[in-house]
């Protein structure tokens, strides 16, 4: 989460100009631009916080995605409001219009606590804090049922100081008991992912957890293909066959080893053909969900910019 921000806002990937001067192709119908082999594109709603949520699903339409990562937050779909219900109607008329799908995603950083970044966890020390979090994590479940979307994305959270791992993992645990009861009554399935820095950080630390709960049905892993390079000891491509069986969301970006720093595609140093091969050969059914929450101040374009990026690769082009 400490990606740069500092990209002026006609940066391109790579340190050129965006192309098109900053103009956003329209006109496309939805989803023309997904490429063949099944898999399906979308961008997520945290790095289009300058637009109205209206405004960034009518964009993703237009250039071509599948869908979108909705993160749930103030500036958009906000979990907290007294008319969420009718709200959240309107934006499942808005996908249906549309022809996008979606993924509910829960990494708001201040939704709960403007004072603490992705404040209270599920580690909380305080379980009234933690219980504040269960109940943001069941009503994103609630949400995604009602626009019949493809998952829910969560995370651990960083494990507070003084808290011993035993301890972390318990909370861990014991939290995510009442969501993963309201995700099977629901039929939407709780991805989480491994977050560099949290308690769960990494694949083998998504099956310690999932062993810990007794492998639940509903229990299913958020993978970020950036993170993946980052830290996994595997390359991307091959954490990728190796979550297979539990992959319910993908996230996409490019990064560098060692550095938690979301970056646009070709800034950073993974090599993307194995990875989206890797992904079509799965059958993943999901969204591949394009994670720039850093880049808002060029949203529009740099959601052009993907898309294409990603399509020409998974076609055989040359990134």
């Amino acid at each position: 989460m400490s990606e740069s921000d500092s990209r002026p806002p006609d940066a391109a990937p790579g340190g050129g100009a965006i192309p098109g001067d900053g103009a956003v192709p329209v006109g496309r119908a939805p989803g023309d631009s997904q490429p063949p082999g099944g898999l399906r594109f979308g961008y997520g709603t945290n790095g289009l916080t300058d637009l109205r949520l209206d405004d960034a699903l009518g964009l993703l339409a237009d250039l071509g995605y599948a869908g979108v990562g909705l993160t749930l937050d103030h500036m958009h779909l906000d979990p907290l409001a007294p008319d969420l219900a009718t709200r959240t109607r309107h934006v499942a008329r808005r996908l249906e219009q549309l022809g996008l799908t979606a993924t509910v995603e829960t990494g708001a950083r201040y939704v709960l606590d403007p004072r603490r970044k992705h404040g209270p966890s599920l580690l909380d020390p305080d379980p009234e804090r933690r219980a504040d979090r269960v109940r943001l994590l069941i009503r994103a479940v609630r949400v995604a049922a009602d626009l019949g979307a493809h998952a829910v994305h969560c995370f651990s959270g960083i494990t507070p100081e003084g808290t011993d791992d035993d301890t972390a993992w318990k909370r861990l645990a014991d939290a995510l008991d009442p969501v993963l009861d309201a995700a099977s009554g629901a039929g939407v399935p709780l991805a989480v992912e491994p977050e560099p820095g949290h308690l769960l950080s990494s694949l083998a630390d998504f099956h310690h957890l999932r062993h810990a709960l007794g492998d639940p049905e509903p229990l299913g892993l958020t993978l970020d293909i950036g993170h993946c390079q980052c830290l996994e000891p595997l390359p991307p491509a091959d954490c990728v066959k190796a979550a297979a069986p539990w992959l319910r969301h993908v996230q996409i970006e490019d990064m560098r080893r060692g550095v938690h720093e979301h970056l646009p595609f070709g800034d950073g140093e993974i090599d993307f053909p194995p990875v989206l091969e890797a992904l079509a050969a799965t059958g993943y059914q999901g969204l591949t969900v394009v994670e720039l929450p850093r880049h808002s101040h060029a949203g529009p374009q740099l959601a052009a910019h993907s898309i294409e990026f990603l399509r020409r690769v998974a076609e055989g082009g040359t990134p």
